[in-house]
């Protein structure tokens, strides 16, 4: 899955502009909070928290690694028939960031 911020793209470019390494601080900021939400209740969905657990970042990426992590996310075909429909957890995760991103964003532009 890939995250796009959008409507942040000329605020990132203004901070490139005046620091890259203001703008890469900005971004592992955000990851962090996007991780540090998955591991608190709420933010990934539980079963046997093996995939809260599989939740990793590094750099300005966070991801899970378990196999069946998309399915959770998306939704997927039961092999009985029906349908199980996602969760989109880490979808709700980014959509709660992007006003905060938003605002990191303003903040180090003002400095």
């Amino acid at each position: 899955m890939r995250i796009e911020w959008e409507g942040t793209d000329k605020l990132a470019r203004k901070l490139l502009e005046k620091s890259e390494e203001d703008f890469i601080s900005v971004n592992q900021k955000n990851t962090r909070d996007i991780y540090s939400r998955s591991q608190k209740q709420g933010g990934t969905p539980i079963d046997t928290t093996e995939l809260r657990m599989s939740a990793q970042y590094r750099g300005d990426e966070v991801g899970y690694n378990k196999e069946y992590a998309p399915h959770v996310e998306y939704g997927h075909r039961m092999k009985q028939g029906g349908y199980v429909p996602g969760q989109y957890y880490l979808k709700r995760n980014v959509d709660t960031q992007r006003p905060i991103y938003k605002q990191d964003l303003k903040d180090k532009l003002k400095e």
